[in-house]
């Protein structure tokens, strides 16, 4: 492996924004192992990426099960021998229902993945960037507008991604002795399937339903290669990226 090689893991790289962001950093150069659950979605994303030379290595993996978040990142190092960067982006969210008719399924299914899933890969991604010669490396973790303000009946969703603030913050300050950064970022309406709902109106605070307005998801790969792109001593530790008018800021 040339030295100056970059290696990423982005999670839930077959659709929408780890998928942009994986063909972004492919165009950048980087080796990119794709994980995420379906198999059929990775590979249609390294078919697309890998026409620059670079390199994409499919891994389908489910965040949430320790054993198969073992194996995605030691398939990682018996392919590449390091890993520069991991993008913490997998995640899902429970049905739009009152807070009280929630299952628990419903519950634990969410903090399972976007909670336990970017714990599971940070320990993994310590346990190999601490280890590397030379050492180091970098994560980034997916929050989102819910780690600052919640949508009406978002509870698991919003509270995983509160919790990914206090994660990050955590990843941050022990990763220090070990050459590792840690930022986050907080997407608001990026242009993608899962946002594909707000151009026919999505139910705002207040009780109404509103269109809101998206932006294009290359923008958000943008700022993640931004984000990598830094050298080790420094770092963003917070970014939000947003569509400009969507309702956050101020009130609605």
């Amino acid at each position: 492996m040339a030295s100056s090689e970059k290696i990423a893991i982005v999670t839930g790289a077959g659709t929408g924004i780890g998928k942009a962001v994986a063909l972004a950093l492919l165009r950048e150069g980087y080796s990119v192992v794709l994980a995420g659950r379906r198999k059929e979605l990775l590979e249609a994303t390294a078919r697309e990426g890998t026409s620059s030379g670079s390199r994409a290595l499919v891994v389908p993996t489910d965040v949430s099960n320790p054993a198969s978040v073992s194996a995605l990142f030691a398939r990682a190092k018996a392919e590449f021998g390091r890993l520069d960067l991991l993008f913490n982006n997998a995640g899902t969210g429970a049905p739009p229902l009152p807070l009280e008719d929630l299952t628990y399924e419903q519950w634990k299914t969410v903090v399972e993945i976007n909670l336990t899933g970017v714990f599971l890969c940070t320990q993994e991604a310590f346990k190999l960037m601490k280890a590397q010669e030379p050492r180091g490396g970098r994560i980034i973790n997916n929050g989102s507008i819910s780690a600052h303000a919640p949508r009406p009946n978002s509870a698991p969703y919003t509270a995983t991604k509160h919790a990914i603030t206090g994660l990050t913050k955590s990843t941050s300050l022990d990763g220090r002795k070990y050459d590792i950064a840690c930022g986050q970022i907080d997407i608001g309406n990026a242009a993608t399937d899962m946002t594909a709902r707000m151009r026919n109106g999505v139910p705002q605070a207040h009780g109404a339903v509103a269109v809101e307005p998206t932006m294009d998801v290359q923008h958000v790969a943008g700022a993640v290669v931004y984000m990598a792109s830094l050298p080790l001593d420094a770092n963003v530790q917070f970014l939000t990226v947003m569509a400009t008018k969507m309702p956050f800021v101020g009130r609605g």
